[in-house]
């Protein structure tokens, strides 16, 4: 006898969002109170990737939407390497740029993960350099880079507890896969990670009361890759168009196949991007509260 169709709840990104987004901006005028300083994210962009232009702006409305103070550096696609370090020294010195983040990809030429060094450890609001990689791998108080951040505070507020759990992640890469298994470990969660080169993914995936994708790869995940009630983060955000030649954003989750299936469910677009940069913007907030107090990560 076939299972009965699981009611899916759809986890709204968007209020989880708004919500923290609320929080940030609260904080923001306490600290402007208190210590007379606003927050300031530096946002840097090299070239014209029209999706990359979209993003920016994005960032810097909701960033100056919170009262903090939005500086951005769009620099020509013929930016040297040299060039663009230089910038980012400039503003590692800047006492009143708390966060940078350099938008990628990066041109050729410019390699990313020197730039991403470059980046002093205290502004990285990115989470990537080495010294917050490692703080979070240890489960030491750090930045944490923001999408895999912000898939936690999602599972915390749809779960409570996740000590227990078995939980896996279909992705390796340092911006989202690697960090996500770092913090589910300290969930005490049961961690299995997936990538390309593991045999019969579906299978593992499957055995997960939560499960975490983000591979950027459209449609990847079936119906029979999902444990009946699990909860399901899908991180990936591919642009598509449909047959009637309209465009469209799918996730790495084949949603309607998801639906009656999963017992909760990120939605693509509205649920895992909206908290993503809420947290850029709390990471921002971390970085400035530290900076006027004289703490140091850990602290």
């Amino acid at each position: 006898m076939q299972a009965a169709p699981i009611e899916t709840r759809l986890i709204d990104g968007k209020a989880y969002a708004r919500r923290l987004t609320d929080t940030v901006r609260d904080g923001v005028t306490a600290l402007g109170e208190t210590h007379g300083v606003v927050p300031g994210l530096a946002v840097v962009m090299v070239g014209n990737n029209p999706a990359s232009e979209v993003y920016v702006r994005n960032k810097i409305a909701h960033t100056e939407g919170v009262g903090m103070r939005s500086v951005a550096h769009k620099l020509p696609g013929s930016t040297t390497e040299a060039e663009l370090l230089a910038v980012i020294d400039r503003l590692n010195r800047d006492p009143e740029v708390h966060g940078i983040l350099v938008q990628l990809p990066l041109p050729r030429g410019i390699a990313s993960d020197r730039i991403t060094r470059a980046i002093h450890p205290h502004k990285d609001v990115d989470g990537l350099t080495p010294e917050n990689v490692g703080r979070t791998t240890l489960g030491q108080d750090g930045l944490v880079p923001c999408t895999p951040l912000g898939c936690l505070l999602l599972l915390r507020s749809e779960l409570g507890t996740l000590k227990g759990l078995h939980a896996v992640v279909v992705g390796k890469s340092n911006l989202v896969g690697r960090p996500m298994a770092q913090l589910l470990l300290q969930e005490e969660c049961t961690v299995t990670v997936c990538h390309v080169a593991t045999p019969d993914v579906g299978s593992l995936a499957c055995q997960a009361d939560v499960l975490v994708v983000a591979t950027g790869h459209k449609g990847l995940v079936r119906r029979d890759w999902i444990k009946p009630g699990a909860t399901v983060i899908d991180v990936g955000i591919t642009r598509v168009t449909t047959q009637e030649g309209k465009s469209r954003l799918m996730g790495d989750v084949v949603h309607e196949e998801a639906m009656g299936r999963a017992g909760r469910l990120t939605p693509v677009p509205g649920g895992v991007g909206p908290m993503t940069i809420a947290c850029l913007l709390r990471n921002t907030l971390t970085a400035a509260e530290r900076s006027v107090r004289g703490l140091q990560p850990g602290t």
